[in-house]
């Protein structure tokens, strides 16, 4: 039962990171926890689990890459609790850019954390322990946190997906903050499956936000997905590779649209070079300033000190005048956007060296930022997954990846698109993971126009409504085709006679269940229909005097087939 746990500490020693873990638990404490998570099962058993340093686990230090810092909490924070309840089994806690400000994961004073493949570049932070334990094999999945893109940017340079809720998604308690009001708990994984998984589980913690009512559950087929017009800071490889992702979600089905980005990335800069700073000051600007520069044992990193010394400068005024300023960006933006169901841009612009990064930390790491700044600012929710490798100018391989990113709340659609990009085979009898985490969704079962490739199925698509495959009602039904454009059938429950018919099942949300029927002409209706199982489930019902006058079809038993045997 234990070889897991055995096989992922010899892993470790074997890639001799042990810049990746602040503190690593006990192997023996871990096998025993393992073997306990198999015999009660769960969601997760036997799941292997690595906790960024700055988000609590009872009984262990957090220390959020800062000795000085330190302190060891009573409880798990919300997101820990909620993976460790399914069965999930946690290794230790993973080095990061110090009070997760950082993109490039060399900012600690535990070592700076290097890429799993290539030792001499970063490994991109300030998620970086946790994205190198995941790439590595170590652990099977691993939290990080996302503020400017500390959730996205290591999934990129590893080779992994990082899924990086809408704001407030996942609970945030027991998390030290670095702008509260922007930060994210993040997933890491070697799959889009198991991320979304471990995402829905944290996502079901008290303190949450709450999902919206009229939440999208998938992408449309031919869904819109915007591109930039321009990609500043990348090199003719990194925008070879960034073209060819566009390319395959052509090749995918997606509409392409390129749009400005210019407004999105006025909103970026403001992160850092505004007053919006001042939060980073709110979090530990008192510890900082406390603290002494040249004392090991406070273990303050030069370059965090700068930036949250800084923020110190701005006055109320200031972070007034930039939060208006960052509305009318996004008001902007959102325009830009337009009806396009997700963005999709390059992670990271570049991949650099450590010894890049310790020419000009702050420079780098700004640059690093271009693509994933913006986002939180904008209460955007995305998914960061593989999109290929790129062959740098030294002969060495870098893993390229893409960011899907969509409004608030939109974070199926977001997952949704980013599987279509991968190829990710779906269940489409599985919920999204929103659907797991709570959303409100309700099935629809429909017989004839509505069918996923019949002529009115985009009336539900467009509504954000999920295709959830065939289903077949109790044999005591019957149907007629009314004389309608376009030609539908008529539905009704009879007492003999009847037979079964086949269907398929939607799940859309509440309003958009409500804004159908609104809109559904007569004389047409919703009402219950039973399954084949016996369950009964909201479907498509017609008045019977309308059904009876029109031709009978139920020997056909569906719809298609009735339009096939009309076509002959």
């Amino acid at each position: 039962m234990t070889d897991r746990v055995t096989q992922a500490y010899a892993r470790l020693r074997e890639a001799d990171r042990p810049e990746v873990f602040v503190h690593l638990r006990d192997e023996a404490d871990v096998a025993a926890e393992y073997a306990e998570s198999l015999r009660r099962g769960g969601e997760l058993a036997g799941v292997l689990l690595a906790v960024k340093d700055n988000v609590d686990v009872a009984g262990l230090p957090t220390t959020a890459a800062c000795p000085g810092y330190s302190y060891v909490p009573d409880a798990d924070a919300a997101a820990v609790a909620a993976l460790r309840a399914a069965g999930a089994v946690v290794v230790g806690k993973t080095n990061l850019d110090q009070f997760a400000t950082g993109l490039v994961g060399t900012r600690s004073p535990y070592g700076a954390v290097r890429d799993a493949r290539r030792p001499e570049y970063v490994s991109g932070g300030s998620s970086s322990g946790s994205a190198v334990a995941v790439a590595l094999g170590i652990v099977d999945i691993a939290i990080g946190t996302d503020t400017a893109g500390s959730g996205r940017v290591p999934a990129a340079f590893q080779g992994i997906v990082g899924i990086k809720p809408t704001v407030g998604t996942v609970a945030t308690t027991g998390v030290v903050p670095a702008c509260a009001e922007y930060d994210c708990v993040t997933i890491f994984a070697r799959d889009l499956p198991s991320a979304e998984r471990a995402v829905a589980i944290m996502a079901t913690a008290p303190g949450g936000r709450s999902w919206p009512a009229d939440v999208p559950l998938a992408a449309a087929p031919g869904a819109a997905l915007a591109v930039p017009r321009d990609l500043p800071e990348l090199d003719e490889r990194w925008r070879a590779a960034f073209a060819a992702a566009v390319e395959q979600a052509r090749a995918a089905g997606f509409t392409i649209v390129e749009i400005d980005l210019d407004d999105f990335l006025a909103a970026a800069r403001l992160l850092y070079d505004g007053a919006l700073v001042a939060q980073r000051w709110d979090a530990v600007g008192e510890f900082v300033e406390a603290a002494d520069y040249g004392d090991q044992e406070t273990g303050l990193d030069p370059v965090v000190a700068g930036i949250v010394r800084g923020a110190a400068r701005f006055s109320a005024v200031d972070l007034l005048r930039d939060r208006a300023k960052l509305a009318a960006l996004r008001d902007r933006a959102m325009t830009v956007w337009g009806d396009c169901a997700a963005l999709l841009v390059p992670t990271a612009p570049f991949h650099p060296t450590i010894a890049e990064v310790a020419a000009d930390p702050v420079g780098v790491n700004s640059r690093l930022g271009t693509y994933t700044n913006f986002c939180n600012l904008f209460d955007l929710c995305g998914v960061a997954v593989p999109a290929g490798e790129v062959v740098e100018s030294d002969g060495s391989t870098a893993q390229f990846g893409v960011t899907v990113l969509a409004p608030a709340g939109h974070d199926a659609v977001a997952a949704d698109v980013a599987a279509r990009l991968t190829g990710t085979p779906r269940d489409p009898s599985s919920p999204s993971w929103p659907e797991q985490a709570g959303a409100q969704a309700f099935p629809l079962i429909v017989f004839g126009a509505h069918l996923h490739d019949q002529p009115l199925a985009g009336q539900l698509t467009a509504l954000g409504a999920r295709w959830a495959g065939p289903v077949s009602t109790a044999p005591e039904y019957r149907m007629t085709a009314l004389p309608t454009q376009p030609p539908k059938p008529a539905v009704v429950r009879c007492a003999d006679g009847g037979a079964s018919l086949e269907g398929e099942r939607w799940v859309c949300s509440p309003a958009a269940l409500g804004r159908f029927l609104a809109a559904l002409p007569a004389p047409m209706g919703l009402g219950s229909v039973q399954l084949a199982d016996g369950t009964w489930e909201t479907g498509f019902v017609c008045g019977d005097d309308a059904a009876s006058a029109a031709p009978d079809i139920t020997a056909a038993g569906s719809w298609r087939t009735h339009l096939a045997a009309a076509l002959v």
